[in-house]
């Protein structure tokens, strides 16, 4: 337990990084799986749909939730999965 003032501030603070980082990273997830499962069902999958997809993980990279190669990564997997479906 943080005893001295500036201790529980920070553990505070942490706190609120750790919410704010999971609602990030839950977004992100949810937009990819949601995005992979209409290119598995064989759906039609517009551009728009991958670059909501890009936008959210710009957003975790931008406020630094993942790294930049981590970002890249998932990035890349998806528009191989995109111009897969579209070939």
């Amino acid at each position: 337990m943080p005893i001295t003032k500036s201790a529980k501030k920070a553990a505070n603070r942490s706190l609120v990084f750790q919410k704010r980082n999971n609602e990030f990273k839950l977004r992100m997830k949810m937009a990819i799986k949601k995005f992979l499962k209409s290119i598995n069902k064989s759906e039609k999958v517009s551009q728009e749909e991958l670059n909501m997809v890009y936008k959210f993980i710009d957003k975790c990279q931008k406020v630094g939730v993942i790294k930049k190669n981590t970002a890249a990564r998932k990035k890349s997997r998806v528009a191989k999965a995109f111009a897969k479906i579209n070939a």
